[in-house]
C-alpha cells in the first residue's frame, strides 16, 4: 500500500489556510514510479474530497524559493532558506517588482502561509499541489491573474516529460510554482540580470508574459526533436530493418504527438481569452505581446497537426513494407512449391508399386516397362532437371525472379 498523502482542507469560499499540518523534514527520495502514475494516483486518491483540498502529491521535493527583485535601477537575487526572510524583504520593499519562485511542493505549513499571505483562493492552490492542471487562466479580487501552463520537454528516453507552471500575479510581483528543480526558465532570469530587458520597465502582468512566452517558445524544441527522430523512423523503415521495436516506437511517439497537442491546445484557449480581457485586467500595450504568443501557440498547433499526419504516414509506410515483406516471402515459398509440384508428381508416380512379374512368372508389359531400362534412372534425373531449367527460365522471363 503507497504511503498516505498529507493533506489538509480549506473553504471554497475563504482563501485562508486551515490549522498547519506538519510536514516532513527529510527531502523524500523519488520513487521509480514514473510521472503520469504518480498523477494518476494522486487523482485517485482526491475523488470525494471537498473542493480547496491541499494534497501533497507523493515523491514531491521539498520547497526551494527563490526572490529577484527589480526596478529600473536596482535589481537583486537570492535563494532564501526561510521563508520568513523572504516574506520581511517583501514587505520591506514595496516599491520593488517581486519574482517569487518556488520550485517544490513538499511542505504543507509553507504553501498555506503563502496562500494566506498572498491571498491566493484554496481553489487555486488546490490546483497548484494538484500538479495536472490543464493550461488556463483566471481573474480574482483586485484585477489578480491565476496562469497555469505547461512546460515540456523531449527527453533522452524519446517521451514528452511535461510539467505544470502555475503563475500569480499581483500589483508589485508574480509568484511562481513548480515541482521541479530545474526548468526552462532562465533565458527571463538572464534579460533581468541584464538591466536592458523590457521587463524591468514594465508591469508585473508583462512578467507573467515573458514566462508564458519562454514556456511557448520551448515547445518548438520538443516539436523539433520529435520530426528528427520521426526522420530517423523513417530511414530505418527506407534501410529496410523494420522490426517489432520499431514499430513499439512508432506507436510511443504517436502517444506523445497526441499528448502535445492535448497540451497545446488549451494554451491557446488560455491566450484567447487573455485577448478578450478589459483593459483593466491586461493592459491593450501587453496584449500585443500576448497576440505574439497566441501565433505561437498556433504554430506549435500547426506542428503537431503535421506530425501527427507524418506519423500516421509513417505507420502506413511501416504496415505497407512488411506487407511487401510477406509478399516477397510468400512469392519465394510459391516459386519452391511451384518447383517442387511436378517432380513431386513425377516421383509419386514411380513410387506406385504395380508388380511387372505376375505371380505365375509371366511378364505384365503394362506395369512400368522403362523400371528395368539400363539407363532409366539417369534419364528420369535428367527430365526432372529439364523440368526445373524450364520453371526457372519461364518465372525469369515473368519477372518473378527479380523486383520487375
Amino acid at each position: 500500500m503507497p504511503a498516505p498523502m498529507t493533506a489538509a482542507t480549506a473553504s471554497p469560499d475563504l482563501p485562508l489556510a486551515p490549522p498547519v499540518v506538519p510536514a516532513p523534514a527529510d527531502e523524500p527520495v523519488r520513487s521509480g514510479v514514473s510521472d503520469r502514475a504518480a498523477t494518476q494516483q494522486a487523482r485517485e486518491q482526491q475523488v470525494g474530497q471537498r473542493p480547496g483540498t491541499l494534497t501533497i502529491r507523493e515523491g514531491s521535493l521539498v520547497p526551494r524559493l527563490f526572490l529577484i527583485s527589480y526596478d529600473d535601477t536596482v535589481f537583486e537575487e537570492q535563494e532564501y532558506t526561510s521563508y520568513d526572510e523572504l516574506w520581511a524583504y517583501f514587505q520591506a520593499n514595496p516599491q520593488l517588482k517581486h519574482w517569487i519562485d518556488v520550485r517544490g511542493y513538499n511542505d504543507l505549513a509553507l504553501m498555506q502561509r503563502l496562500m494566506q499571505d498572498f491571498r491566493i483562493h484554496a481553489l487555486h492552490m488546490e490546483d497548484v499541489l494538484g500538479d495536472y492542471q490543464r493550461a488556463k487562466v483566471d481573474v480574482f479580487d483586485e484585477n489578480r491573474l491565476f496562469l497555469v501552463s505547461r512546460m515540456t520537454e523531449f527527453t533522452s528516453l524519446l517521451e514528452i516529460d511535461d510539467d505544470q507552471l502555475s503563475l500569480v500575479t499581483g500589483p508589485n510581483y508574480v509568484l511562481s510554482f513548480q515541482d521541479d528543480y530545474d526548468d526552462c526558465l532562465d533565458s527571463v532570469r538572464n534579460r533581468l540580470r541584464s538591466g536592458f530587458s523590457m521587463i524591468r520597465h514594465k508591469s508585473s502582468v508583462y512578467l507573467a508574459y515573458a514566462l508564458t512566452d519562454v514556456v511557448l517558445d520551448h515547445y518548438y524544441p520538443t516539436m523539433a526533436a520529435i520530426g528528427d527522430y520521426i526522420e530517423v523512423l523513417e530511414d530505418r523503415i527506407f534501410q529496410g530493418r523494420p522490426n517489432r521495436h520499431l514499430l513499439s516506437r512508432i506507436l510511443q511517439i504517436k502517444k506523445d504527438i497526441v499528448r502535445f497537442r492535448r497540451l497545446v491546445y488549451p494554451e491557446r484557449e488560455k491566450i484567447a481569452e487573455i485577448l478578450r480581457m478589459p483593459d483593466a485586467v491586461v493592459s491593450e500595450e501587453t496584449k500585443v505581446f500576448f497576440k505574439d504568443c497566441y501565433d505561437h501557440a498556433i504554430q506549435a498547433m500547426d506542428l503537431a497537426e503535421s506530425y501527427r499526419e507524418s506519423i500516421s504516414s509513417l505507420m502506413d509506410l511501416y504496415l505497407s513494407d512488411q506487407s511487401n515483406r510477406m509478399n516477397e516471402v510468400m512469392k519465394v515459398l510459391t516459386i519452391i512449391s511451384s518447383i517442387f509440384i511436378p517432380l513431386s508428381f513425377v516421383v509419386g508416380l514411380y513410387g506406385m508399386n504395380f508388380q511387372r512379374e505376375n505371380p505365375d512368372g509371366s511378364i505384365n508389359h503394362l506395369n512400368m516397362p522403362e523400371l528395368y531400362e539400363p539407363w532409366g534412372y539417369p534419364v528420369l534425373m535428367a527430365i526432372l532437371a529439364l523440368i526445373v531449367t524450364g520453371q526457372l527460365i519461364y518465372f525469369y522471363r515473368k519477372g518473378w525472379l527479380t523486383n520487375r
